[in-house]
């Protein structure tokens, strides 16, 4: 549990900086800060996934919400507008916590309310209800049993109705009209957009509709985007708690009954009581990492993917790979590793894994090297954990020969096996690694030619093929793999280590050799299956660790570097260009300690560095997105959290180098 008390909420600032976020298992969501305050575009308490995981549509943005006690008004709301915040609804906030999902506890003239919001897994559905606790500890018996006499509660659902990454505005040209009928409220905006029904157990609903203007979200205009919205209130609900202690509140695509929110509520939480029993962890920050891990999952056809982050990407490859062994192998959810790369199988083409799954449900995109080369680290896990040697057989073997003989022979962007054993990888204008980053037709790291950590996933994938040939009885593919193997060894060898600076290159290109600083090397230490000797493979993690660690993760490139970027910040472009220069990457963590451990082994003082190192994280799930891990971190101290507030690969790298200490 993570609570959050009056002291902490006082700092209004500091509040902001928090986020809460519910998921659905479908890619939909329901997210904002620990007032309620919208500060994104992304915030809403229902967007919902329409072409799951993707076509993310926000249909209810907030409810408005106003305690009338005796007749006076009490709102429970707060929004920033330009040059003010109204209401002040925060100021009444006693406490915030997320027990397992957000609860907000409000104190208004001696009474006591509660607000839970969750959502419905394998739906597009939000659950919101209001619980009347008890009178303030200390209250005047009389105020008690006035408030008590006549308490109403007054909520305004305000509707956006438009893609996840728009806003909406003011407009004549929308469907007023709700369709009502006991219980439930039916709105549909726009004919192309999903309808919004909302359920409740009101006493009343008023027909009477408003447009509210001009909300402004603080982190859009930090980030240089519009930041300026109008929203739809259709009617109003009020619920007379004088009588009775809850109120209850269903949005979804579909009809709901508001009457089955408690035990709607059991069943979420027994879910992911279940999900955390399952893992089996005793450590209670491991298990925290479990619950955020469930986030990420999700269904895509008949399927599972992983979401890469939230609130603004959808599944792509290349984190779904990287993810795939820390949120499910390691959790005991083995069925959804299985589901995840039967998936992803069907869509290989020409030898390569799709690098991103468009929002809109377009065609994948292929521009990628190390999607698919991750792949094989993923199976590879996936038999490390089950033995599923049949499952690989005869599901998946065939497809990984295929992509092995693409790669040989060459596929899209010139992505080809050179005569040196190694993987060759470029084409002008795009980016291929995972070090992606753009401004216009500038491609801010170009990496073309040879990356280091393609050699070290490309003998990875060799080595694991060799190993599945042999146990398949697969001669002549395994005499062929070794081969293979031993050549890209002796040539990586030979090309990539830079004596000078005791370290790896971080990308090889005919007679360019990169020595840049960079992290992408700790992966030929940290992969299962590696090329460097044993003093080579310390040298390198000793330059990581001199020059890049930080308590959150490693920069992407030394402080050293002239292009060294310290903080993460600007409008698009900008943020862009800084985004692999020095910007600190928490997954990154998860491969440096377990490359560290390989090296100064397991015993005791090794452990507890590696736990050291890892500690911030246990304070930072109570910042940024709380319960998850950041994206990335500013290079320089103190380190603020940037980008996604909750991210794949960061909670699954945690999870896998927390795991190896622990075990």
């Amino acid at each position: 549990m993570i609570r959050l008390r009056r002291e902490e909420l006082q700092d209004f600032d500091a509040a902001l900086g928090r986020e809460w976020l519910e998921t659905n298992g479908l890619g939909g969501f329901a997210s904002s800060t620990p007032y309620g305050l919208n500060t994104r575009r992304y915030h809403g308490l229902l967007v919902a996934a329409t072409r799951p995981p993707v076509g993310r549509i926000v249909l209810l943005s907030k409810l408005e919400e106003t305690l009338i006690i005796d007749g006076r008004r009490f709102d429970l709301s707060a929004n920033q507008y330009p040059g003010t915040i109204h209401p002040e609804g925060h100021r009444l906030l006693q406490e915030f916590r997320l027990d397992p999902f957000p609860i907000f506890t409000y104190l208004v003239e001696g009474v006591v309310i509660e607000k839970s919001v969750f959502m419905l897994d394998g739906e597009n559905s939000t659950v919101v209800q209001y619980k009347l606790v008890e009178k303030e500890k200390g209250a005047s018996n009389n105020s008690a049993q006035k408030a008590a006499h006549d308490i109403q509660l007054e909520l305004r659902p305000l509707v956006a109705f438009r893609d996840y990454h728009s806003l909406a505005h003011e407009t004549g040209s929308i469907n007023r009209s709700v369709e009502m009928e006991k219980g439930l409220a039916t709105v549909k905006l726009y004919a192309e957009i999903p309808a919004l029904y909302l359920a409740y157990d009101a006493d009343e609903l008023d027909s009477a509709s408003y447009w509210y203007r001009n909300f402004e979200y603080r982190a859009e205009r930090e980030r240089g985007f519009d930041f300026t919205e109008d929203l739809y209130n259709p009617f109003a609900l009020r619920f007379d708690l004088s009588s009775r202690s809850s109120a209850n509140v269903i949005a979804s695509t579909e009809p709901r009954d508001a009457a089955r929110a408690d035990a709607y509520r059991r069943r979420d939480i027994e879910r992911r009581q279940k999900v955390i029993a399952t893992a089996g962890f005793e450590d209670e920050f491991l298990s925290s990492l479990v619950a955020a891990a469930d986030q990420f999952i999700v269904a895509r056809n008949a399927q599972k993917t992983i979401i890469a982050g939230y609130h603004w990407f959808s599944d792509w490859g290349r984190d779904t790979m990287i993810a795939l062994p820390g949120l499910t192998l390691l959790t005991g959810r083995a069925e959804i590793a299985r589901s995840v790369l039967l998936e992803f199988a069907q869509h290989v083409d020409c030898g390569m894994l799709p690098n991103r799954f468009p929002d809109a449900g377009e065609v994948p995109e292929y521009n990628t090297v190390d999607a698919t080369l991750w792949y094989f680290e993923a199976v590879r896990a996936l038999l490390e954990h089950t033995n599923d040697y049949e499952f690989v057989r005869d599901k998946l073997y065939d497809v990984l020969v295929d992509i092995i003989n693409w790669h040989v022979k060459g596929t899209r962007y010139d992505i080809h096996a050179d005569d040196d054993g190694l993987l060759y990888s470029g084409a002008d204008g795009v980016q291929l690694t995972w070090m992606d980053a753009r401004v216009g037709n500038r491609v801010v790291t170009p990496r073309g030619g040879k990356p280091v950590e393609i050699q070290a996933l490309w003998y990875n994938a060799l080595r694991m093929m060799e190993e599945l040939a042999r146990k398949f009885n697969d001669t002549t593919s395994e005499k062929r793999f070794c081969e293979m193997a031993g050549r890209a060894c002796e040539s990586f060898n030979r090309l990539f280590w830079n004596e000078e600076l005791g370290c790896l290159y971080d990308a090889v290109d005919g007679n360019f050799l990169d020595a840049s600083m960079r992290p992408n090397q700790i992966f030929a230490v940290s992969l299962h299956h590696t090329m460097l000797p044993y003093e080579r493979a310390k040298q390198v993690v000793e330059a990581v660790r001199r020059e890049l660690l930080t308590p959150l993760g490693l920069r992407s490139l030394s402080p050293n570097d002239p292009q060294y970027a310290p903080v993460y910040t600007g409008g698009p472009e900008e943020r862009d260009a800084r985004y692999h220069q020095g910007t600190v990457w928490a997954w990154l963590m998860g491969p440096f300690i377990i490359a560290y451990l390989k090296i100064y082994g397991e015993d005791k003082t090794a452990l507890e560095q590696a736990a050291a190192w890892l500690k911030p994280f246990h304070e930072h799930l109570r910042f940024a997105g709380l319960g998850s891990v950041s994206e990335i971190f500013d290079g320089d101290a103190p380190h603020t959290p940037r980008g996604c507030i909750a991210q794949a690969w960061s909670v699954a790298e945690l999870l896998r180098a927390l795991n190896l200490i622990n075990s």
